[in-house]
């Protein structure tokens, strides 16, 4: 028997908000090559926009891979790429250009997590939610100390302050969380302008009960309806892997 492809049903959606007049999120969408991806750009001075569109046309430079490790590998070699890009972009205008990554990679039954700063993916199964991803983020640490608990870190001044980002520094700090898929899975990738209005039981309700895109669409309204004081980003992936090679 030969061996099929795992298929994959995506949505995706972004919005400004209420508050800010530029969206600086970004999002990739490329099934073909088991690869999604948001990015939620820092700098001001449209700064944010150059930096998390500069990542993406990187991304979208990964054709489709031979294993789960050459994934990883070309997701990390176009990483580097665009860390020096945003680097040298940087100088002349004397500041920095800098930009969340949260990116979800799927090779068969394989996948990985891979993220800096405080953009997240989640796994829906089975009925139940879990955060893949750690905000690299000042409240997460302060939480991981115990001075703050998990809902006071959501109203806390420096909530936004991130420790890691692309572009920031000479060499990106990735984190990279690996796993298996099952059928059924929902990934939910998305900027800290959902998490800062939606709670991860009401992602849970949104994504369990209904297609992709629908979902997506949902949350974005629900976040806008609570006022949306940043730009949000959601992109959710339904996996259904193919069964391997001879079973």
């Amino acid at each position: 028997m030969h061996q099929m492809a795992a298929t994959f049903e995506t949505g995706a959606a972004t919005h400004t908000g209420k508050v800010r007049s530029l969206n600086e999120d970004r999002f990739l969408a490329r099934p073909q090559a088991g690869l999604w991806a948001v990015a939620d750009g820092m700098g001001g001075h449209e700064g944010g926009e150059i930096a998390s569109a500069a990542l993406m046309t990187v991304l979208e430079t990964i054709g489709a891979p031979a294993s789960a490790p050459d994934l990883l590998a070309r997701l990390e070699d176009r990483v580097l790429r665009a860390n020096r890009q945003l680097r040298e972009m940087s100088r002349p205008r004397g500041g920095v250009l800098g930009t969340t990554l949260a990116a979800l990679l799927v090779f068969d039954r394989d996948q990985a997590c891979v993220w800096s700063g405080d953009s997240r993916i989640y796994r829906v199964r089975d009925g139940s939610i879990a955060q893949l991803t750690r905000d690299h983020s000042e409240a997460q640490e302060m939480v991981d100390l115990g001075l703050l608990t998990a809902d006071e870190a959501r109203v806390w001044p420096r909530r936004n302050v991130i420790t890691r980002a692309i572009g920031v520094s000479d060499e990106p700090e990735l984190e990279i969380h690996q796993g298996r898929v099952a059928p059924g899975d929902i990934f939910v990738l998305c900027s800290d302008g959902l998490t800062a209005h939606v709670a991860d039981e009401e992602i849970l309700a949104h994504v369990a009960g209904a297609p992709p895109q629908v979902a997506c669409d949902d949350l974005i309204a629900l976040t806008l309806e609570r006022g949306a004081s940043d730009n949000v980003t959601v992109v959710a992936v339904r996996c259904m892997p193919g069964p391997r090679a001879g079973g």
